[in-house]
């Protein structure tokens, strides 16, 4: 009995993390803005993966993605395959290979969206791989 209530208490708790870090995201989203010249570098992150995007915000309609990269990209896969990697050093690999494709497309300075996370982290890492990569934030 004690144990569904514990539980309970956990399911409640891991809800209200989810919606505090939803809402974190929209208010954050409506002060950064992707735009022509630099590019919204949105983050997310799951439990085994994470992803990478990069986003043009118009003034009005929907979002255009310009690339992405994540942990399941193939060029990173083959890298894990050969390796043993922690989930922090595939994030900075993950940050790498946006800013390699950034670099391609022409885009050179970013605005960077956590999506409400911490900076703190696989997040963290994936900064710092893009940064290392050279995109600018």
């Amino acid at each position: 009995m004690a144990s569904a209530k514990l539980k309970e208490k956990s399911l409640a708790e891991e809800r209200y993390k989810r919606r505090k870090r939803r809402h974190i995201a929209i208010r954050k989203r409506l002060n950064i803005r992707g735009t022509p010249e630099k590019p919204r570098l949105v983050v997310f992150r799951s439990h085994k993966h994470i992803y990478a995007q990069l986003v043009i915000d118009p003034p009005v309609g929907t979002c255009k993605v310009i690339t992405g990269a994540s942990s399941l990209s193939p060029e990173i896969r083959n890298e894990i395959k050969d390796k043993k990697l922690k989930k922090i050093e595939i994030a900075k690999l993950v940050g790498k290979l946006i800013a390699k494709k950034a670099l391609e497309k022409g885009y050179k300075a970013v605005v960077f969206d956590r999506g409400g996370y911490k900076y703190h982290g696989r997040v963290k890492a994936l900064a710092e791989g893009a940064r290392e990569g050279g995109l600018k934030f």
